[in-house]
């Protein structure tokens, strides 16, 4: 069945949870071609995408969990900026509130919550991980995150306009030297985002969650109309 760009958009929700069933190299291909039709900034088109599933993303999987509860401290290149305060911590708050509802994780559960803390260092246990990568030539350019941004959005449309589910996922990139290493990435590329990627398990209680979203009119100013 076609979805409209009405379904795809208003129907799309992140996916935690995912089927182990492997989704085939030309689906994926197809996507990103969609993906990559995104505006880039003078066409400049800064995206580069490292595709890893079966023992390679296991490894980038355990390599994540060992240094996180080794408390190693995170290596993340693509800036994290200040702790969110204000409304936007209430926003994350309100969408983890969802999720442990969703999952029944008490408010005093530490281990459950370590446990889906430790989900996302996994990929969320999706078969496949498309890594996001810049050229590091363009390193310091706002345009250069703005265009990749833009890119995984698009990507994920186009995954779930072809019945698959994605989460853009920054745990998953927290440990760069373990990315680096068992996925290959070159030293001329610039790690900013993994999106997890996969067949929906629709058992699975966080993937019904759809997070809030403010309004037109707490969002838009309009001029001159």
């Amino acid at each position: 069945m076609t979805m409209s760009y009405d379904e795809v958009v208003l129907g799309r929700r992140s996916i935690r949870g995912f089927k182990p069933d492997p989704v085939p190299m030309a689906l994926i291909k197809e996507i990103l071609t969609m993906a990559m039709r995104s505006p880039s900034s003078m066409n400049t088109q800064p995206w580069n995408f490292t595709v890893v599933t079966g023992e390679p993303l296991n490894r980038i999987r355990a390599g994540n969990t060992e240094r996180n509860l080794a408390g190693i401290p995170h290596s993340r290149e693509f800036r994290i900026g200040q702790p969110f305060a204000g409304v936007h911590r209430e926003r994350q708050i309100g969408v983890a509130k969802q999720l442990f509802s969703a999952m029944g994780i008490a408010r005093d559960d530490a281990p459950a919550r370590q446990d889906w803390v430790l989900r996302g260092f996994r990929q969320f246990d999706a078969p496949v991980c498309v890594i996001i990568t810049y050229d590091k030539v363009l390193a310091g350019s706002d345009d250069t995150p703005f265009d990749c941004g833009a890119v995984s959005t698009a990507l994920v449309n186009a995954a779930w306009s072809r019945g698959l589910g994605a989460v853009i996922n920054s745990q998953g990139i927290m440990q760069s030297p373990v990315v680096r290493e068992h996925a290959g990435i070159p030293d001329d590329q610039v790690i900013m985002k993994a999106i997890a990627l996969g067949w929906p398990d629709e058992t699975f209680p966080a993937n019904a969650v759809v997070s809030e979203r403010k309004s037109v009119e707490e969002a838009a100013r309009f001029v001159g109309f």
